[in-house]
């Protein structure tokens, strides 16, 4: 359990650093596109903030997994 706190904690806090660098970090402004949402648009992003922004979801939906997906203390591996 405090396995899976660690690495749920550990991948917001890495998600949301990287978030961080990238709002710093996005300065490519003459390059703007927008996303289309299905329901509306988005208004003009920077490419690059764009990207970004699908790598941190990336980080934190993949730490979310690993740690939802662990197996229990008490459950032998192989076994479910």
């Amino acid at each position: 359990m405090l396995l899976r706190l660690r690495l749920l904690l550990g991948s917001l806090g890495g998600g949301a650093l990287l978030l961080l660098l990238l709002c710093l970090g996005a300065q490519n402004l003459d390059q703007r596109a927008s996303l289309n949402l299905g329901f509306g648009r988005s208004q003009p992003l920077p490419t690059g903030f764009l990207v970004g922004v699908a790598l941190v979801l990336g980080v934190i939906s993949g730490g979310t997994a690993t740690a939802l997906l662990l197996p229990r203390g008490d459950q032998a591996p192989g076994r479910e």
